[in-house]
C-alpha cells in the first residue's frame, strides 16, 4: 500500500510540474457553468496548461501566469462537453472515427456505445488518446432473448447458464457495462425473463460490472430494480408510473436514469444545423418536423414520468440511442420540455453522464479537471436550445476542428 501511495504521489508531482512548465492559455469574461448544478461564475477567467484546468474562477480571484496567451470570451457562455450515454456507434474504425469526429464538433466529449458493437473497433478506439476526438466507451455485445430478424449481433439466451456465460465472456472483453434487453417488441418476440434478466444481473455484478436494461413497460422496471439492475437506458413508456416504481427508485439512489425522450411529435424549426449536416438531411428532417397528435401522446407519458422521477431526486443522464452526433441537442431541450431545468439538464449531460462512463477528471469545469468544454453564443441557463450555438469546442485543452466530415 505504501508503495502504491508513493507511486501515486510521484505521479501527481510530476503531472503537476509538466503542467506547470506547459504554455498557458487564460480564456477571460466568459460565464462559466461548471456543470455540477453551482451557481454560475460570471465574468470567470480560466486557466487551460497543457490538457488541464489550472485555475477556474472569478476574474479578480484568478492570478495569470506571466507570458499567457490570452482570449477574450466576453459575452460567451462555456460549459462541460457533453457526455452521450446510450449511443450506437458505427463498428469499423475508419467509420469509428468519423463518428467521434462528428461528435466532437458538436460539443460532445464522450459517448458509450450500448449493445450493438459486434466488432473490437469500438474497443480498439477505447485504448486511444486522440485530443480532438469524442471518447468512445463500449458494452460490446448485448444480452436478449432470441429476436429473430432484427439484429444477431446480441447474446441470444434462453437459459440461465447461457446468459452467465454470455456475462463472463463480456467481462473478459472489459466492456463497460452489460447491456440487456427486456422488451417484447409489441408481441413480436419472447421478453428476456425475471430468472434470465436475474442472472445477468447478479454474474455481472460478481464480475464487477454494471447492467443497464432496454425497456418499455412499468412492469419491468419494477422487477428490474428488484433484482439490482444499476441502468435503465429508456424511460418507462407504456404508462404513467405510480408510487411503487417512485419507492423502488429512492431505495437505489446510485440507479442512473437515461430517458432518452421519444420524438416530441411538434413542429420544429432544423435551421440550427444548416450547414452542419448535408443539404438533403436537413431538407429530409425538416420535411418531418410536423404536429402529430399520436407522437404528442407517446412523449406526454414519458415526459410526466421523468418529471415525477426528476423530482424524486433520481440520478439522470442524457442518452440519444443511434448514431446521430447533433441529438443530444433535441435530447435536452425535450427533458427541459418535460419539466426538468435547463440547470438540471446540463448537469445530467455533463457530470452525471461523465460518472455514468466513469470517466475520471472530467464532466465540470474545475481546477485540476480535464479541458473538455464548450464555448456557446448564448445562455443555456437562458433557453437550453443556446447548446446549439456552438463558437468552439475544446477536448483534452485542444481545440476542435469543426469543419470535420459531415
Amino acid at each position: 500500500m505504501k508503495r502504491t501511495l508513493l507511486t501515486a504521489a510521484v505521479v501527481a508531482i510530476a503531472v503537476t510540474g509538466a503542467l506547470a512548465q506547459a504554455p498557458a492559455t487564460v480564456f477571460e469574461g466568459a460565464r462559466v457553468i461548471a456543470g455540477d448544478g453551482r451557481p454560475p461564475i460570471e465574468n470567470a477567467t480560466i486557466v487551460l496548461q497543457g490538457d488541464r484546468f489550472t485555475q477556474v474562477g472569478s476574474a479578480a480571484s484568478v492570478k495569470a501566469p506571466a507570458g499567457a496567451t490570452r482570449v477574450s470570451l466576453a459575452g460567451k457562455t462555456v460549459m462541460p462537453a457533453i457526455v452521450d450515454t446510450h449511443v450506437h456507434t458505427s463498428t469499423t474504425e475508419a467509420a469509428l472515427v468519423t463518428d467521434l469526429q462528428r461528435r466532437a464538433a458538436f460539443g460532445v466529449g464522450a459517448a458509450l456505445s450500448m449493445g450493438l458493437d459486434g466488432t473490437d473497433a469500438a474497443f480498439v478506439q477505447r485504448g486511444k488518446v486522440v485530443p480532438t476526438l469524442a471518447r468512445i466507451f463500449t458494452a460490446g455485445r448485448g444480452i436478449t432473448a432470441p429476436e429473430k430478424g432484427r439484429t444477431e449481433v446480441p447474446y441470444w439466451v434462453t437459459a440461465e447458464d447461457e446468459a452467465r456465460r454470455a456475462v463472463r465472456e463480456l467481462a473478459a472483453k472489459q466492456v463497460d457495462l452489460v447491456k440487456i434487453w427486456v422488451d417484447d417488441r409489441n408481441g413480436q418476440f419472447p421478453k428476456l425473463s425475471q430468472p434470465l434478466y436475474a442472472a445477468v444481473i447478479d454474474e455481472a455484478h460478481k464480475n464487477q460490472l454494471r447492467v443497464a436494461a432496454h425497456i418499455f413497460s412499468l412492469e419491468d422496471a419494477k422487477g428490474l430494480l428488484r433484482a439490482g439492475v444499476d441502468a435503465f437506458a429508456h424511460g418507462i413508456r407504456d404508462r404513467d408510473i405510480d408510487d411503487e416504481i417512485v419507492g423502488l427508485f429512492k431505495a437505489r439512489p446510485n440507479v442512473v436514469l437515461i430517458p432518452n425522450m421519444p420524438d416530441r411529435g411538434v413542429a420544429a424549426d432544423y435551421g440550427w444545423l444548416r450547414g452542419r449536416i448535408s443539404d438533403g438531411e436537413l431538407q429530409k428532417l425538416q420535411a418531418g418536423a410536423t404536429d402529430r397528435p399520436q407522437a404528442q401522446a407517446a412523449f406526454g407519458i414519458q415526459a410526466r414520468n421523468l418529471a415525477k422521477l426528476a423530482a424524486a431526486g433520481v440520478r439522470i443522464a442524457v442518452g440519444t440511442d443511434g448514431n446521430t452526433p447533433w441529438a443530444p441537442h433535441v435530447e435536452m431541450a425535450d427533458m427541459v420540455a418535460s419539466g426538468m431545468t435547463p440547470a438540471q439538464v446540463i448537469v445530467a449531460a455533463t457530470r452525471n453522464g461523465a460518472e455514468f462512463v466513469r470517466l475520471p477528471n472530467t464532466g465540470t469545469i474545475e481546477t485540476g479537471k480535464t479541458a473538455d468544454f464548450i464555448v456557446l453564443d448564448g445562455n443555456p441557463l437562458d433557453d437550453i436550445t443556446n447548446t446549439r450555438k456552438i463558437a468552439a469546442v475544446y477536448l483534452r485543452g485542444a481545440a476542435v476542428d469543426r469543419t470535420s466530415p459531415r
